[in-house]
Order: C-alpha cells, then structure tokens, then sequence
C-alpha cells in the first residue's frame, strides 16, 4: 500500500511502486498478482485505477490471510455460498481453492447438499411465515435436549 498509511512504514520500499497521490501503480499491483498466480486474472483488469490498489489488497486479505477458521474450511463456505447465490464464477473459483486446501471430492458434495438443504428450508419456512420467536425457542429447546443426551452418554 502507498501513501502516509502506518502499516506501509513497516514494509521496507513499499513507496516505490508509488505515483502521485499514494495509489500503487497499475504495473506494481500487477506484479504483486502476478507473483502470487502466476498470472492476472482477468476480473481484475476493468477496475479503475483509483480502486485496484484497495480491491487487491482486501481479496488478499479476505482470501488469503489466516483466521480463526482454517482455509480449507473457508473455502467449503465459499463453495456452499457460491452454490446458494449461482454463482459460477465463484462456484469454480471456491470449489479448486477448497481442493488446493485438501477437501476432498466427498467434503466438497457435503458443503454444496448443505447448501441446498439450508436454501430449501429457508424458502419453506419464509414462504409459511413460520412464527420466528416459537422457532427460535423450538431450537433452543433442542440443542438442550441434544446437550442434556450427549452429557449421560459420557
């Protein structure tokens, strides 16, 4: 990143792929993206040079930085909601990242079916207008349940 930004003081030479105006040069995010890929991908090369900066550095961050969920994990989230919103894009992108994290075919099938039951059970109880508040004392009143059956099986 450019500019009077603290985090860009700890990273030694961040200024010089700089223009006017602390934006990154079109050239030196490209570099950055290409070293990372291999490649740039074409998703990135309609944004207006007053965003690529910022929209690299956030799909870095968003994508790539570790969390307190592990990537493969992450990347069954991005499979499952990619499936949910049909988005193709997304779909393909998520579910080769889910692969190059470990999932497994079997991981990758159960993330997508749990999408469609979760999307499939939305519909049904938000088209029957099931009461919300019975609905949330109705589950809370299972997982005690369930905890109150798997505390006597120990």
């Amino acid at each position: 990143m450019c500019g009077n930004r603290p985090a860009a003081a700890d990273v030694p030479g961040i200024f010089a792929g700089c223009k006017e105006g602390g934006i990154m040069r079109r050239e030196t995010v490209y570099k950055e993206i290409e070293d990372m890929f291999g490649v740039v991908p074409s998703m990135f090369k309609p944004l207006p040079d007053s965003s690529l900066e910022m929209e690299w550095q956030l799909f870095k961050r968003v994508q790539f930085d570790e969390g307190p969920i592990p990537n493969k994990y992450r990347e069954l989230i991005g499979v499952a909601i990619s499936a949910a919103t049909k988005c193709r894009y997304c779909s393909f992108y998520h579910t080769e990242l889910a692969k190059l994290n470990g999932a497994t075919d079997a991981e990758i099938e159960d993330a997508v079916h749990f999408a469609k039951s979760t999307a499939g059970w939305s519909t049904y109880v938000n088209g029957m207008q099931i009461d919300f508040e019975k609905f949330k004392k109705e589950v809370l009143q299972a997982c005690e349940h369930v905890r109150s059956l798997t505390s006597v099986a120990r």
